[in-house]
């Protein structure tokens, strides 16, 4: 185990960025994070005879400070007692390039530990379609025991607060599609099929189009955030995610940035929608939406079905369902989501959630305690007792 090692960042160009396998770590994602409230910066950082993107977002906060924020980063493979000191040498060799007031830097790196995806009861079909945990749903926060995660430690401290889900399902895409249904719950197959038996007609949209049926979902979304009582952001947020997606693989983006918006409608009534996008090899389902009507037709699976088959044909090799709870646990208030998304298959990732570099010491300590604050309150508390009796 090292307790230093030498790296090297070199700044780079935004297209630089397309070469990371994460869609979080690529130029269209710095850019679209730039048009709300942060700052990319783009480097290549050379470690251990290797090369790789690194996008690193800054933020300033309570007007004072700013931190750094490295999302699924760096995509870099080393040894389970080198990388704590991989990440703090980056935070180091970032310090200098940080406005003076940089608190901490931030990483969610991409590691991984993996399990097959746990056995659910075929006769409890959860009919869920919730958005990913950075928006508040399950995952928000480090859970307390758990899993076991990929290794971090000094002179890191896990975050008060996770910012991308630390736990998912990885769904690989090689399979033909009969044997991915083949790998399903049995109850999950019978629903995709009970879904197309209904009349459940899913529809497929993206550029244009999707900008159009957008209203739409968002309608889905704030029913779904009323009832879930999770956090969306405003309807322009999306609207605009989806015209860069298409401004940047116009431009020539490689690997292209494929946002699709899916609907599932019934008798012309949409009752449930999602949105993925595909990138090179990885197809990540980023957010969904559901009326709260006609959930028997189970419209959720029809929607991801048809997401994967698309994936698979895209040329995308994992579907990632973006977030689930650590556990499967009943008494977790999104305990219906792990059920419902590890009943395709695939397998259970445990990465190692978020992990904090302290540039500034005894300031930082102060705002951990009043993270730690805010994630209680409004993951955990009002998740579990807010609006009940309404």
């Amino acid at each position: 185990m090292r307790d230093t090692m030498n790296i090297l960042l070199k700044p780079a160009a935004d297209r630089d960025r397309d070469r990371s396998p994460s869609f979080l770590q690529s130029g269209f994602w710095g850019a679209f994070k730039a048009e709300f409230g942060w700052r990319p910066r783009h480097f290549i950082l050379e470690a251990e005879g290797v090369s790789t993107p690194l996008l690193v977002l800054e933020r300033r906060f309570a007007r004072l400070f700013s931190f750094a924020y490295l999302p699924h980063g760096p995509a870099l493979e080393v040894e389970a007692g080198d990388r704590a000191a991989l990440l703090a040498a980056i935070a180091e060799a970032l310090r200098p390039l940080l406005s003076r007031n940089a608190l901490f830097v931030r990483f969610d790196p991409p590691w991984y530990l993996a399990e097959a995806a746990a056995a659910a009861d075929p006769d409890e079909a959860a009919d869920v379609v919730s958005p990913n945990a950075s928006e508040g749903a399950p995952g928000a926060g480090p859970p307390r025991g758990g899993p076991e995660r990929p290794a971090v430690g000094a002179p890191l401290r896990r975050a008060a607060a996770d910012v991308q889900p630390p736990d998912t399902v990885l769904l690989g895409l090689e399979p033909s599609e009969a044997e991915l249904l083949a790998g399903m719950k049995p109850k999950w197959r019978y629903n995709v099929r009970l879904a197309e038996k209904k009349g459940v007609v899913v529809e497929e949209r993206r550029g244009e189009a999707a900008l159009a049926a957008l209203p739409e979902f968002y309608r889905l979304y704030e029913a779904t955030s009323e009832r879930d009582r999770i956090a969306l952001h405003p309807e322009a947020y999306y609207a605009r995610l989806f015209s860069l997606a298409a401004e940047r693989a116009a431009a020539g983006d490689d690997p292209r940035p494929d946002l699709r918006l899916w609907i599932a409608r019934h008798e012309g009534q949409a009752l449930a929608a999602i949105v993925t996008l595909f990138r090179g090899g990885e197809a990540v389902y980023l957010y969904g939406a559901s009326s709260n009507e006609k959930r028997n037709l189970m419209p959720a699976y029809a929607l991801q079905w048809a997401a994967i088959k698309a994936a698979k044909a895209a040329g995308c090799t994992v579907y990632d369902f973006y977030g689930i709870p650590p556990l499967d646990d009943p008494k977790h208030p999104m305990a219906g989501l792990y059920r419902f998304k590890t009943g395709f298959g695939g397998e259970i990732a445990h990465r190692a959630g978020s992990w904090d570099y302290a540039l500034r010491p005894a300031v930082y300590g102060a705002f951990r305690a009043a993270e730690g604050l805010r994630r209680w309150w409004f993951k955990d508390f009002r998740k579990r007792f807010g609006r009940r009796g309404e």
